[in-house]
């Protein structure tokens, strides 16, 4: 049974950078956002527009004006939940069904995979983490980003510190390409042989 590795770590931490260097490593990695893009030009679209008219165009949704219309009001953004979380928890369980046979160890991609209990939902957690300055740096860098929103950004994720307490394995990107890379290797290499339990959804 594949071993199924939570990846998730706070903005600026280097966490998409570590994914794409497990799939070099040739472990299959489901992206949860990548999946709900997808989704929102899909089959998420007609059930979104149902509950929250005028976000969809052209058969897709206006992420703009989809984050316009949740803004601020909890019931409204647990409405868009209730739509999207299923649909993303199928992909999931599709995509651990198609590379069970095939993978050792699967790794799910998810941002706030602490915050929303999606640790339940692998055998073991992976944190992506990097000094506070670094992560600072990285973020602030980015367009239209200042101090504020990535304030903001950061009281709507749990603490590092948090994560990584509860994390069964860490990786820092502080140290460079090369140090994540052996940091990688070392964790695919302690998983080795290492067997999931069998409890995944849509995984037979």
């Amino acid at each position: 049974m594949t071993f199924v590795l939570g990846l998730t770590g706070s903005i600026g931490m280097g966490k998409s950078a570590t994914a794409a260097i497990f799939r070099r490593l040739g472990v299959p990695v489901h992206d949860a956002d990548a999946t709900v893009h997808t989704l929102y030009r899909g089959r998420a679209a007609p059930l979104i527009e149902q509950v929250f008219p005028g976000t969809v165009t052209d058969g897709a949704v206006d992420r703009a004006k989809l984050g316009a219309a949740v803004l601020g009001d909890s019931e409204r953004m647990k409405a868009l939940e209730t739509i999207v979380h299923p649909l993303v928890r199928e992909e999931e369980e599709a995509f651990l069904h198609r590379v069970s046979a095939l993978a050792p160890v699967a790794i799910l991609d998810i941002p706030l995979l602490f915050e929303t209990g999606g640790e339940a939902r692998c055998d073991g957690v992976l944190v992506v983490t990097a000094p506070s300055a670094v992560q600072r740096e990285r973020v602030l860098a980015r367009p239209g980003m200042t101090q504020e929103k990535f304030t903001a950004i950061l009281h709507k994720q749990m603490p590092d510190a948090e994560k990584r307490a509860r994390a069964h394995f860490l990786l820092d990107t502080g140290r460079g390409f090369a140090s994540a890379q052996a940091q990688a290797r070392s964790i695919l290499a302690c998983l080795a042989g290492r067997p999931g339990r069998v409890r995944h959804q849509g995984v037979r």
